[in-house]
């Protein structure tokens, strides 16, 4: 069961595409209003429980026995994972919840705990904060989303158009070898956060070459955010200077290693069944729906990663509620976005290998279009005016190509 498709995303695939008819005050008047309030000191106890959890961890870690063994081995196994999933934790702390205002009702406390935490993490608080920002009003927006924007067929060098393009061309360029796409996937998940950062890599196509988020004077913002820019540098440094105090040994086992054991929201925004919008038809609504839930880990994922990957539609439509509310407000949009809300039970793994093998590139025409795989299918299409309810999957071979080979990878 390790490499199949969830029953949800099939379901998906065996209809066609119709964009949500659901009104926003719809939504809203389903959610309770009490779960959208904050509690600060249940704020606090998570924070305080996350950083204790770290400092437990940091202390086993220089428990471990110098002689080389079976346990040793083990031993660090077991600290690289955990606190990695800690620091996933911390990180959803400072972006999606400090950075969101939903913590404290204080600006500048939030702000404050957000720094604090993203600069433990290496990450430019202010910086991200506000790229996040712009994602989030602009979500699935071909044009204007700044975060996970699809490649488009244009941009591959020697790829024809749509209506000329053979089976030959499209093996010339995406003709990959499994171990090259398992590289690729390690590469992207372990070291693709820094090379958005420094090159804003699936960033928005609008901005020039060399648009970074630590120079002030990027055009991702505006004149007023400049001197937090060089706040969130000013908070890198100091890392980096306690790290060095701390010494190599200590930056490669117990900081490095763990930092990089992060898997997070692209898949919430890259996948085959879900579309990008052009300007005609992108709406704030639509965007927000075209995200999806996964049951990531399971309840680890729900405990370290609080609920970041179980509730992500809702953590897009209710940007101001507590994430300790996010399993309520999910149930409560479910019933009224109805189809319209995007589940996915895949295996986390598989679905990750499924979307760097289908989500290659979307075409340069079409107001809501989909990801198209290396054989330059589209997994789904869009509801033509006047067809009928139902519809078939576009290819019926691509599931079972794709399942077939992340069965050899897996030999």
């Amino acid at each position: 069961m390790v490499f199949r498709n969830g029953p949800e995303y099939k379901a998906r695939l065996r209809k066609p595409f119709t964009p949500p008819t659901v009104t926003f005050k719809e939504i809203h008047d389903a959610v309770p209003k009490h779960l959208l309030r904050k509690q600060p000191l249940t704020s606090t106890l998570y924070i305080l429980r996350d950083l204790c959890i770290s400092l437990l961890l940091y202390k086993f870690a220089s428990l471990i026995p110098g002689t080389k063994s079976l346990l040793k081995s083990g031993m660090w196994g077991a600290y690289w994972w955990f606190q990695g999933l800690m620091n996933a934790g911390i990180f959803c702390l400072g972006r999606h919840d400090a950075g969101h205002g939903t913590l404290y009702d204080s600006v500048v406390l939030n702000n404050i705990i957000g720094f604090i935490l993203h600069s433990y993490l290496f990450v430019p608080y202010f910086a991200w904060r506000a790229t996040h920002h712009a994602h989030h009003k602009a979500t699935s927006s071909i044009e204007r989303d700044e975060n996970y924007v699809p490649y488009t067929r244009s941009i591959f060098p020697g790829l024809p158009d749509e209506k000329t393009a053979t089976a030959a061309d499209y093996s010339d360029v995406f003709q990959e070898t499994p171990i090259y796409t398992v590289l690729h996937m390690f590469v992207m998940q372990g070291f693709g956060w820094w090379i958005y950062l420094t090159r804003n890599t699936m960033g928005s196509a609008a901005y020039p070459k060399g648009t970074n988020h630590f120079s002030p004077s990027s055009p991702l913002f505006k004149p007023s955010q400049r001197k937090y820019i060089i706040l969130s540098n000013l908070g890198l440094c100091i890392t980096a200077t306690v790290l060095l105090l701390l010494g190599r040994d200590f930056f490669l086992w117990c900081y490095f290693i763990p930092y990089v054991v992060i898997m997070f929201t692209y898949l919430h925004h890259s996948d085959p069944t879900i579309p990008h919008y052009r300007k005609k038809e992108w709406t704030f609504l639509r965007g927000a729906a075209a995200t999806v839930d996964r049951p990531l880990l399971g309840w680890i994922g729900r405990f370290f990663f609080h609920n970041i990957s179980h509730d992500h539609v809702a953590h897009h439509f209710f940007l101001g509620a507590p994430f300790y509310n996010g399993p309520e407000i999910t149930k409560a949009i479910k019933g009224v976005l109805k189809d319209d809300y995007n589940y996915d039970s895949t295996p986390a793994f598989y679905a990750l290998y499924r979307s760097f093998t289908q989500c290659l590139f979307i075409e340069d025409e079409g107001d809501i279009v989909f990801y198209k795989n290396k054989h330059g299918i589209a997994a789904r299409r869009v509801q033509e005016v006047g067809e009928g309810v139902g519809g078939e999957l576009l290819d019926p071979g691509i599931e079972g190509q794709l399942e077939e080979s992340a069965k050899r990878q897996a030999m």
